[in-house]
């Protein structure tokens, strides 16, 4: 192991991350507070200011993925779609099988320059963790319960408000509900089986009407949605510790642009075109399991220098009366204090591996993983 990767893999570094990511957090979220006195007045104002704020939060991660562990993403795709990419708003279909795959559609995003007005269809319970969770409420993320007769009036809801959006956006939907995992995957093709529907090798059964309701919502002022097929080089399955220690992977993705025109209106055609939109996924990630490619033209998007700016910027701000504070405790030479510094410093300890625990796939969410489930609604 180089000096470099030592140093990576130390946790005073890890501590530094979490550090500056913790303060500069809390201080763009109370940021965002105080911007809430700006919707009554000039809402589109409102969400600008606060896609540049989101930008400060989001795209340390990203710096962590695309800087620190020099991760590059690889996309294949039609060269004539490629140009339109990150000058539109799109829905984005992506499969949901790594531990950092979100993280990789932030770099996408990143690198088409509309990471801070990007969307995600989440789960209701990630609005109140603190800093992301909070960011996403103040930027209008579409929270959901995933019990559709409470979701269907509220997320309808929240996408319609999204339609006079003032800048460009991609609107991620993880259609398969949860990450995948041979469990799941088993109860899932049991769903299958019983419905009639193909069997899938590398995806869960999606689930179709949250996707319809998407589609209804932003037909009009979304013109296309990005189908993206995720896969790592290798057959690595990276991990978000393995990024905070400065492993390099490099990911792949196949990104289809589909017109809206080309999915159907009615709800019952849309689910049929979603479930035939997978069984293509489930064909495009076994060709690249056999070759190791997927199709059409291999393209890599110049990465930004903003994101390790931004970085370099927070953390020259806060690590100096951080350090400071820390040489004036330790020096101090008092019990109380020195005790004080070591519960503070196992607290910051257990505060990085719960972050990280969050993203660990053997963690996720129990949805559509109970064993007494013989029936899964779409």
């Amino acid at each position: 192991m180089d000096l470099i990767a030592l140093l990576k893999s130390q946790f005073l570094c890890h501590l530094i991350f979490f550090y500056v990511f913790i303060a500069s957090g809390l201080i763009v979220n109370i940021i965002q507070l105080f911007t809430l006195v700006l919707w009554p007045i000039n809402k589109q104002l409102f969400r600008k200011i606060n896609c540049r704020l989101s930008y400060c939060i989001s795209s340390q991660l990203v710096m962590l993925l695309e800087w620190w562990s020099g991760t590059e993403c690889t996309i294949y795709t039609d060269p004539h779609a490629y140009p339109k990419y990150g000058k539109e708003n799109a829905i984005v279909i992506l499969n949901h099988k790594f531990e950092i795959d979100f993280l990789c559609g932030w770099s996408l995003s990143e690198r088409l320059g509309i990471l801070g007005n990007s969307k995600v269809l989440a789960k209701k319970e990630l609005a109140y963790v603190p800093i992301i969770g909070w960011m996403w409420y103040f930027t209008e993320m579409i929270f959901c319960t995933r019990k559709w007769e409470q979701d269907r009036q509220t997320v309808a809801k929240s996408l319609l408000h999204l339609r006079d959006y003032p800048e460009k956006y991609l609107f991620l939907i993880h259609c398969e509900g949860t990450r995948f995992t041979e469990k799941k995957h088993q109860i899932s093709m049991q769903v299958a089986q019983a419905k009639g529907l193909p069997s899938l090798k590398h995806h869960l059964l999606p689930r179709t009407k949250g996707f319809a309701i998407t589609v209804k919502c932003l037909r009009g002022v979304v013109p296309a949605v990005y189908d993206c097929t995720l896969n790592f080089r290798n057959n690595e399955n990276p991990t978000l510790l393995g990024v905070l220690n400065g492993k390099k992977y490099h990911a792949d993705c196949y990104v289809r642009r589909i017109p809206m025109e080309d999915i159907p209106d009615d709800d019952d055609q849309c689910s049929v075109w979603l479930h035939k939109l997978y069984q293509e996924k489930d064909a495009f990630q076994e060709e690249y399991y056999r070759t190791g490619i997927f199709p059409e033209t291999p393209k890599v998007p110049p990465r930004r220098p903003w994101a390790l700016l931004n970085w370099l910027f927070w953390a020259s701000l806060l690590l100096y009366p951080f350090f400071r504070f820390l040489v004036s405790m330790v020096s101090s030479g008092s019990s109380v204090t020195l005790a004080s510094f070591i519960i503070v410093f196992c607290m910051a300890s257990m505060g990085v591996r719960w972050m990280i625990g969050v993203t660990e796939i053997d963690k996720g969410s129990a949805y559509g993983n109970s064993d007494n489930r013989h029936k899964q609604s779409d």
